[in-house]
């Protein structure tokens, strides 16, 4: 019995080797590292149109105020975040369809309200109507983050006046419902 066992032994031994030979288990579980997406993408802040009928001087003329992303500009980096710089034109009319006024703004317009991070890291977010008086229509206008979610700005007054003449001025008066202006008021007024 000796013997068979001695014949059998290299066998039994074979036998276990391939039978635990298997890879050996882990518990570690293994996850590709995800990869970052750039946005290699330029982002526009939005186009829009704005037209309203106004009175002034008399007369009745109907104000266009257009807002477009303009690829030939030099684009605004906000962040991580590359976005156009718009261009806004403004358009009056009057009530005949003759026009009195039209000219395309752009960032460099506002040069002298704006100091350099503004000149560098701004756009141009808006031209608004803001009212009619005497000689003059009144715009509210902004250069500031290209980003939604900033409240980051400089406010101007742009004014032009019945003979076409543009002055470009910073808002120094917050909407307070206040007209009476503070005495620290400085204006960089620029004629156009």
């Amino acid at each position: 019995m000796k013997r068979l066992f001695l014949k059998m032994l290299p066998m039994l031994v074979s036998c276990v080797l391939v039978s635990c030979g298997g890879e050996k288990k882990s518990n570690d579980i293994i996850v590709k590292k995800p990869v970052e997406v750039k946005h290699n993408t330029i982002q526009k802040m939005g186009d829009y149109s704005q037209t309203r009928k106004v009175q002034w001087v008399g007369a009745s003329y109907t104000l266009t105020v257009k807002l477009a992303a303009d690829p030939s500009l030099p684009h605004v980096k906000e962040g991580s975040q590359t976005y156009y710089d718009n261009k806004i034109t403004l358009t009056i009319l009057r009530k005949d369809g003759s026009e009195f006024f039209s000219r395309t703004f752009t960032k460099s317009d506002f040069d002298s309200c704006i100091d350099d991070s503004y000149k560098d890291k701004g756009a141009l977010l808006g031209i608004v109507f803001d009212r009619a008086e005497g000689d003059y229509l009144y715009f509210a206008a902004s250069v500031g983050s290209p980003d939604k979610t900033s409240d980051e700005y400089i406010p101007m007054v742009l004014k032009l006046s019945k003979t076409g003449s543009v002055s470009i001025s910073k808002d120094t008066q917050l909407d307070t419902g206040s007209d009476v202006p503070s005495n620290d008021e400085t204006s960089a007024e620029e004629d156009m």
